[in-house]
């Protein structure tokens, strides 16, 4: 009898080989997995605990008035191009910033900005807005920051080519906030379409990745490498002035070489001054 148990366990046993592929396979996702989730999930969570936004006020009443980063047009008659970003409305400020391009030829008077919403569209209004408030004005309450300045005569070349990207943009009705078309997948089509400006976006201007058309490899925005983008959600950017980014669900994490900065979801950019 207990020969027989034996045999027929033996039997069992040959029969039904165990399966250990699934076992190596969650081993080696696990020490990657967590690592990669912990890179891109807590930096969110801390920004969301500490950036600093005004939302003691609604974002309709929060300040929107200059903050004085743009040259005064009536003392300066050379031209002027700036890239301004800022951290997006309420909430959504923990993830992303909201981004604009600025431009005034020489010896003009006045700015011209240009910049994608997501207000209205619903209902009609276009996604493109020219002027719509002043080149450098606080964003519902966030102060913005420089992301470009370039000035002096070779801007006047520059600006007829933004221009003309403006005019070409191919979604100025659209938008979606995640992954794309939104208002940093306008301003790095402006940085794409004018390579000339080295136009290197903040690592969480999300919907910078959303290349227009569906396109898979293109022109890092500032010009100087390339990128692989699937539709926004995925994909690795490398280039002398962006460094490497890693993009996975929109949020991206990455290391700049030029000026050493890490670049992590939700943050931006942690290093020297570029």
């Amino acid at each position: 009898m207990h020969d027989r148990a034996r045999r027929i366990g033996g039997t069992r046993s040959a029969a039904v080989p165990l399966d250990t592929s699934r076992g190596r396979a969650v081993g080696v996702v696990r020490p990657v997995g967590l690592p990669l989730l912990a890179f891109l999930v807590l930096p969110v969570m801390v920004n969301a605990c500490v950036f600093d936004r005004p939302d003691n006020v609604p974002w309709f009443a929060a300040r929107r008035d200059p903050s004085g980063l743009a040259p005064d047009p009536a003392t300066t008659p050379e031209a002027v191009i700036q890239v301004y970003a800022a951290r997006a409305v309420k909430w959504r400020g923990a993830f992303a910033v909201h981004s604009w391009v600025v431009v005034k030829p020489s010896a003009a008077r006045r700015y011209s900005r240009y910049e994608v919403l997501g207000f209205g569209v619903a209902n009609g209004a276009p996604a493109m807005r020219i002027d719509r408030t002043g080149p450098d004005n606080y964003w519902f309450g966030a102060r913005p920051a420089l992301v470009l300045d370039r000035r002096g005569p070779d801007c006047d070349m520059l600006i007829a080519k933004i221009r003309d990207a403006v005019a070409n943009y191919p979604y100025p009705h659209e938008y979606r906030a995640w992954p794309g078309p939104n208002s940093n997948t306008f301003t790095a089509y402006i940085g794409r379409s004018v390579p000339e400006l080295g136009l290197a976006l903040p690592a969480n201007a999300i919907g910078k990745d959303f290349l227009p058309g569906g396109a898979v490899f293109a022109n890092a925005p500032s010009g100087t490498g390339l990128q692989l983008s699937l539709f926004g959600i995925a994909g690795v950017l490398v280039a002398l002035r962006e460094g490497i980014e890693f993009n996975f669900l929109g949020l991206t994490i990455g290391f700049e070489f030029g000026s050493p900065a890490l670049k992590l979801p939700g943050v931006g950019r942690l290093g020297l001054s570029s």
